[in-house]
């Protein structure tokens, strides 16, 4: 699995590199001769690297105040975000990410390799998901068509959350086909276990249900009925959990882990370890590290004009930050708060209560926390009730997502948690990411004057 990993990290550094390969202005036809089992494992790897744990996730992060920068403001936990920050980050989603799996996606359709088709779709409307919850209006529709259109005009985000659920619905569709070729250890997140990858389907299709509680002509009733449905065929334990795993040798450490590294100046904020501290919660160890200086558990403020010492704030713990660590992309302690809040909306707090209580102690198992420190965490949080039951399944998602992305998403959409403007703020907390110059200057759209104040589509203040 070593030799694995390298081999196929270089074959993603040469897709992605080259440009006459790969460039969405250029023939997508060109590249099918490459076997879908080649372009599986890398494209994973990079969701996890690049989109979970990569400049997106770093933005969200410092907005929903879960890590900080150890430089003095502005910087990127104040709101200042350049067009040209996003370069980056959107290349990654549309060149190397959203590319490359429509590659994968009609090599297999052409082999009958139909898992691999699932799969492509699957990871299709993860990554599109994430860009258009982010971007908002994004290009989609017409773009990947080489020469055919430069300049792809940009999908409406509601139009987008509909290829989502077509392509989740053809994806499980296609897991259903006889297959003349199946993953096995190019599938890095399940082995090539399709019953895990239609859970998985399954799971995001209520993920994206649950986002629209509050977008123009939808109910938060109605949609919690289309999540627990699509739950109902969701993940089913922490073995469904979609994670990327890491081997921590040199050159296959956790994204992370990296990100934390002595030379970043990366650290934890100090209203993520301080609410983990206040709580008394068990997972506190696993989660956070303590300061190397001190042994204390120390975030730093947001906002200073100052530079104090790395080794005196607190980085990320071994649980998710270890070299050998793994990082998580979707998980069944996820399914259970989506649940929760599902229930809540259709039945009450009453209802969400065990919901909410086995996510919690879903989450908890998962970090190696026992039932009895589980169950005295929840019982000093105290019980759900119609006044505070939504804060209290997304404050706990919070920290069972851990610097997930979806964070800023789930704050968006209902309030949760609890965030104030940060000192030397250089606008209110944004709401949505700047279009990359690169697309302004290839691409010029009339959607591109958003500002990080503007709110997309489902982002509706009710």
């Amino acid at each position: 699995m070593k030799k694995h990993l390298i081999t196929l990290g270089s074959l993603l550094l040469s897709l992605t590199g080259c440009q006459t390969y790969i460039d969405v202005n250029k023939n997508p036809n060109q590249p099918l001769t490459v076997q879908p089992a080649l372009l599986l494992a890398p494209l994973e790897l990079t969701v996890a690297n690049e989109l979970m744990a990569g400049d997106a996730a770093r933005f969200t992060n410092h907005w929903t105040q879960m890590i900080a920068s150890n430089q003095p403001a502005p910087n990127e936990g104040t709101y200042r975000q350049l067009n040209e920050d996003l370069n980056g980050q959107w290349g990654t989603n549309y060149t190397t990410c959203l590319q490359n799996m429509r590659v994968l996606r009609e090599r297999a359709e052409a082999d009958k390799s139909y898992n691999y088709s699932a799969i492509a779709d699957i990871l299709t409307a993860l990554t599109l998901g994430m860009t258009t919850d982010l971007w908002g209006d994004v290009p989609y529709s017409q773009a990947f068509q080489g020469s055919d259109n430069f300049r792809p005009s940009y999908d409406k985000q509601e139009d987008i959350y509909k290829t989502l659920d077509l392509l989740l619905d053809r994806a499980i569709a296609s897991i259903d086909k006889k297959a003349s070729l199946k993953p096995g250890g190019d599938d890095y997140y399940y082995g090539g276990d399709m019953s895990k990858w239609r859970r998985a389907a399954y799971t995001l299709k209520a993920r994206f249900a649950m986002h629209l509680i509050k977008a123009p002509g939808h109910t938060a009733a109605s949609q919690a009925d289309l999540a627990l449905a699509a739950l109902q065929n969701g993940m089913s334990s922490n073995s469904d959990d979609m994670k990327m795993f890491y081997l921590g040798g040199a050159g296959q450490q956790n994204k992370q882990n990296q990100n934390f590294l002595p030379v970043s100046t990366q650290v934890m904020a100090k209203p993520a370890v301080d609410t983990l501290v206040l709580r008394n919660d068990p997972r506190l160890s696993k989660i956070i590290a303590p300061a190397e200086e001190t042994g204390k558990y120390t975030g730093r403020a947001i906002g200073l004009q100052d530079i104090g010492s790395l080794a005196s704030y607190s980085i990320l713990g071994d649980f998710y930050g270890a070299t050998g660590a793994n990082l998580y992309i979707l998980t069944y302690a996820e399914a259970q708060f989506l649940k929760a809040e599902a229930t809540l909306y259709k039945s009450g707090a009453a209802a969400a209560e065990p919901i909410y209580q086995n996510a919690v102690k879903t989450n908890m198992s998962a970090l190696g926390v026992s039932d009895a420190d589980a169950s005295d965490y929840l019982s000093r949080r105290g019980k759900l009730t119609s006044s505070n039951a939504l804060r209290l399944i997304i404050e706990e998602k919070v920290i069972a997502d851990y610097l997930s992305p979806e964070n800023y998403t789930d704050w968006r959409r209902t309030g949760y948690p609890l965030l104030t403007k940060v000192p030397n703020a250089l606008s209110d907390i944004p709401r949505r990411f700047l279009y990359p110059r690169s697309e302004l200057t290839t691409n010029p759209q009339p959607e591109q004057n958003a500002k990080l104040t503007d709110r997309v589509w489902w982002d509706v203040n009710k």
